[in-house]
């Protein structure tokens, strides 16, 4: 960890040389801002990771949200139109529990299952679109969240910060956060102890469903759009921020 800060200070202190104002506060902020995306969908790749496994749905999870949340904000109908938000967010569940029955049911690999889960994806999105940008208005309160601000402050990062908290206490203060750690180091010595071992599996699925499917409604309030591929850019990013953060890929170690 002492490295990887050295390491932050260094290209912090070598892009104030190749650039005056990149330690300027609105600079910085800007970049927390466009931080924050990345960092809450981290956050569930993070505690599919300390289980021991690695979600790979994550791009089309974001894409499939977009889309999702824009169409039902465009809808004739009020009522599905109020509900565009909440609707991506269940989209998130659906896929956290299809990635869930395959790894911790059928017990095939999570990079096979899950990277079958986001080609699937993929089709049917194409299927609904058309291999067009659907139409519709981006809800206000994901405009808000993703680009206003608070007493200066983005209020996206704010949002990560929120989340960055009940995570730490989560994983810290919670039976849930104890069996994660476990399984991640022993799953058979946590299964003979009576631990129900399959429920934490798929409750870990469907958070990092659930925070995939929120990141990409702030990144779609961002962008004021849902275009293929939104989500392709941020696979290895997320994984590599979870790596490089602080869990380890062999599971069971770090923290957030």
């Amino acid at each position: 960890m002492l490295l990887i800060a050295l390491g932050c200070v260094a290209l912090l202190l070598g892009g104030s040389l190749l650039y005056p104002g990149f330690l300027k506060p609105g600079y910085i902020l800007q970049q927390l801002q466009i931080a924050a995306f990345l960092g809450i969908i981290a956050t569930g790749a993070m505690l599919v990771i300390l289980l021991g496994e690695i979600d790979l749905s994550v791009p089309w999870t974001i894409t499939g949200t977009a889309i999702v949340v824009i169409s039902a904000s465009g809808s004739s109908n009020p009522l599905v139109a109020s509900l565009a938000i909440p609707l991506g967010l269940c989209l998130g569940i659906a896929v956290g529990l299809l990635n869930a029955i395959g790894v911790a049911v059928f017990r095939v690999p999570a990079m096979v299952w899950t990277l079958a889960v986001n080609a699937m994806l993929l089709g049917a999105a194409v299927f609904y679109t058309g291999n067009s940008r659907p139409n519709g208005e981006v809800p206000w309160l994901a405009t808000q969240a993703a680009t206003g601000r608070t007493f200066g402050i983005p209020n996206a990062f704010l949002v990560w910060l929120v989340v960055a908290a009940i995570t730490v206490w989560v994983l810290k203060r919670t039976v849930y956060g104890n069996y994660l750690y476990a399984l991640g180091n022993s799953r058979r010595a946590v299964f003979l102890a009576g631990a129900r071992v399959r429920l934490v599996m798929v409750a870990t699925f469907v958070l990092a469903g659930v925070f995939s499917s929120f990141g990409a409604i702030l990144l779609l309030g961002y962008t004021n759009q849902a275009y293929q591929g939104m989500g392709d850019p941020y696979l290895m990013p997320v994984i590599s921020a979870v790596v490089i953060g602080g869990p380890s890929i062999q599971c069971g170690r770090g923290n957030y």
